[in-house]
């Protein structure tokens, strides 16, 4: 080896040594955010647990109490959003990954749903408030739930769309030259094929939506008492988190960590179910 090339070989091997450097150090501090933060709300949210919580509606100011009422707004209001975007999303993901798949206005769908999916959540909060809580006149479960929805859609429909183009043309081939048609291919071969990973998607949604506060502020506001009429405002676990934070009281804190520590424990479930699906589809294909 020359002597310029030993010194070129030198000079890479010290930028890679700089470079892995840095990359281990920006690793650590960020894990050692996240560990912090993880740590905070557990202990925190375990020292606050007790049974009220789960039988006992938001109390008001200087009073014991539990987050019932909060819990059952969240359930609800998530639902609602689940069941307005899977469907529509699944939809329009089958249109991007089967009949659009290399057209224009299939890359312009595509376009606006990363778009979509990128948005602040708040602006889609306030979007819902001018459409739904400005016409009915007052704060609703309902348009919590359509702001949930607007922001789960995207996720399901890049999902969807992802994991169809995916599943290998051969598939499609075979069972069009027995002459099925084509929707039964969609739905009794490509579904088939694809719906772990499609599920996996409509879980990550449900899991982003899950602490969401800032959409919930313009929509469904909130409610002390118990209510179930979606036409109302309702209590949600975020937005009850936000305002007990915020307040001087004690007990309204250890309610707000309650509530970190519970919607934590949930997306994190969320998010290790999806990883047994995903791992649970790669094992059985290989």
């Amino acid at each position: 080896m020359s002597a310029l090339s030993e010194k070129l070989y030198t000079r890479r091997r010290f930028k890679n040594a700089i470079a892995l450097s840095l990359s281990f150090a920006a690793t650590v501090f960020g894990l050692f955010w996240l560990v912090w933060i993880l740590w905070t709300a557990f202990s925190n949210g375990v020292a606050a647990l007790k049974p009220s919580l789960f039988t006992q509606m938001t109390p008001p100011p200087g009073s014991d109490g539990g987050l019932l009422n909060a819990f059952f707004g969240s359930l609800m209001m998530s639902l609602l959003a689940v069941l307005i975007g899977t469907p529509i999303g699944i939809a329009a993901g089958t249109y991007l990954a089967e009949y659009a798949r290399k057209s224009a206005i299939g890359e312009t769908i595509r376009f606006v749903n990363d778009i979509l999916l990128s948005a602040p959540s708040i602006v889609l909060g306030l979007f819902v408030y001018t459409l739904v809580v400005r016409q009915m006149g007052h704060f609703s479960g309902l348009a919590g739930g359509i702001a949930l929805a607007l922001i789960i859609l995207p996720v399901v429909v890049r999902t969807t769309d992802e994991m169809l183009q995916l599943v290998p043309s051969q598939m499609r081939e075979a069972a069009l030259s027995l002459g099925v048609p084509q929707w039964k291919v969609t739905v009794q071969v490509l579904y088939r094929s694809a719906m772990s990973g499609i599920l996996t998607g409509v879980l990550l949604g449900l899991a982003r939506i899950s602490g969401e506060t800032a959409p919930l502020l313009f929509t469904a506001l909130n409610n002390q008492y118990w209510s179930s009429d979606m036409l109302q405002p309702m209590a949600s676990v975020p937005v009850v988190i936000f305002q007990y934070a915020m307040s001087p009281y004690d007990s309204w804190h250890s309610l707000a960590w309650a509530g970190a520590f519970m919607v934590t424990v949930f997306v994190l479930l969320l998010s290790l179910v999806s990883r047994a699906i995903i791992l649970r589809k790669k094992v059985h294909n290989d």
